[in-house]
């Protein structure tokens, strides 16, 4: 979940939303790569997660990253809430999950190490408090109940809204986690381009890292959890969004999609003021209940377009959100998979070749079967596995010709991220295959073994 918005003037006309969008442009050279992470933090005795105070707690871990490594902290309410260093974030989600919002970076080789140096930071610190941290989609075995609230009053308002609207809204913000990376665009065409096909191929990123398959301690009928989550929420502000792929999509589209999501709340002075299912377009001419008489800043517009969740979503960049999160290893993946057909020109060329014949339907129904079945699933009479074959062959393509060198030019390139999912593509299996054949295997039905054998 994003931070609160700083900055930013008064909206005195329409088209400042859209601007707002659009300044985000950047020239090719100046495109960067931003990697987003989230984990479950449990203590390492009870295999239960880590409350928000205590000497073994989520305020002990940002404490300890503030203390040991130089990170300055964020506070609500004098509570600690996040941390800053560097262009990048650590930041709590509602149920304690940690999350690494990374500096934007020119490659996957410094993604990659800033990944690698924040888990052993927060490794250092677990070890001294006796905390763990797992990488998954979804917690597999503590129950709603069980997960504690992060002290933000953005929380707590979503919470009370989420049993208004779909059926997993809780699940969503206190029980699942994600990979994500945020990529440039250089101008309002090309933004259309890369949100098309991210959306239409968001389908193989949910597949390739399916892994939450367990939930309240047993298998789910789903190998990405988390996927069917964001399936069975909030129907205003999630999906495929249809209108993106015709004819006048562009910024002025997406200000108006997002004009119609109603309000979650407005940022004053430290504190969340309720403004649920409330209108922003009311909010512009000065009627926000919540606020009589007051007009927005780009800043709270800024913050309102962070209340949107579909599978890929604009601000001043494009976030690709289909993932699980898992591995270590495939945190590294999922950028590179992206930045491979999105910062290459004719690979995201023959990424919409690959994907333009498509329907509604046809997108929809990949989303639902990726979720269900990973790489087995198909809609549309499109196979996930042989478009998942064709998106990381392009992927790789797109990375070769990039030719952005690691390791003091020893590395030529940046295609070895890919490993993980080129193998996955070679056997059709994807982590989530891997747990279930564990469970029912060598596991014997004991869940609780999944901690010691893949946490970070």
């Amino acid at each position: 979940m994003s931070i609160p918005q700083e900055g930013g003037g008064p909206i005195e006309r329409y088209e400042q939303l859209a601007e707002y969008i659009a300044s985000g442009e950047k020239p090719r050279e100046a495109w960067r790569i931003g990697t987003e992470h989230e984990k479950f933090g449990y203590c390492e005795d009870a295999l239960k997660p880590l409350p928000y105070d205590g000497p073994r707690s989520v305020k002990a871990m940002l404490e300890g990253l503030r203390d040991e490594f130089g990170w300055q902290p964020i506070l609500e309410q004098d509570k600690i809430i996040g941390l800053q260093l560097n262009g990048a974030n650590v930041s709590l989600e509602p149920g304690g999950q940690l999350e690494l919002s990374g500096a934007p970076l020119e490659t996957i080789h410094q993604t990659c190490d800033e990944v690698n140096e924040h888990l052993r930071e927060v490794h250092q610190v677990a070890d001294r408090i006796g905390a763990r941290f797992i990488g998954m989609g979804a917690a597999p075995e503590w129950r709603e109940d069980q997960m504690p609230m992060m002290p933000k009053g953005r929380y707590r308002l979503m919470t009370d809204y989420m049993d208004k609207v779909g059926t997993m809204g809780k699940t969503m913000m206190y029980r699942t986690c994600t990979v994500q990376v945020n990529l440039d665009f250089a101008s309002e065409a090309d933004m259309v381009q890369k949100m098309r096909v991210a959306l239409a191929l968001q389908p193989v990123a949910t597949a390739l890292f399916a892994n939450s398959p367990f939930l309240d301690g047993k298998p789910n009928g789903f190998k990405s959890w988390r996927a069917n989550v964001w399936q069975n929420l909030d129907p205003a502000r999630t999906g495929m969004l249809p209108f993106m792929f015709e004819e006048g999509a562009g910024y002025e589209r997406w200000v108006e999609y997002v004009l119609d999501v109603p309000m979650y709340f407005v940022y004053r002075n430290g504190q969340y003021i309720n403004a649920l299912g409330q209108s922003f377009r009311d909010f512009l001419k000065g009627e926000l209940p919540a606020l009589p008489g007051e007009k927005p800043t780009l800043s709270d517009w800024a913050d309102h377009m962070t209340t949107v969740f579909p599978e890929a979503r604009v601000k001043k960049y494009i976030e690709m959100r289909g993932a699980d999160g898992g591995p270590w290893r495939r945190l590294c993946a999922l950028p590179a998979l992206w930045v491979g057909l999105m910062y290459d020109q004719s690979a995201l060329d023959a990424a919409w070749d690959l994907v333009k014949g498509w329907d509604d339907e046809t997108r929809e129904g990949l989303r639902r079967a990726a979720a269900r079945d990973a790489l087995q699933g198909e809609a549309g009479g499109v196979k996930l596995h042989d478009l998942a074959r064709e998106a990381v062959a392009i992927a790789h393509a797109g990375l070769k010709a990039r030719a952005r060198s690691g390791a003091g030019g020893m590395v030529p390139d940046e295609t070895h991220f890919l490993n993980a999912l080129e193998e996955s593509v070679e056997s059709g299996r994807v982590p989530a295959d891997e747990l279930l054949e564990k469970y029912h295997g060598e596991w014997q039905g004991d869940l609780s073994r999944i901690y010691a054998e893949y946490s970070y």
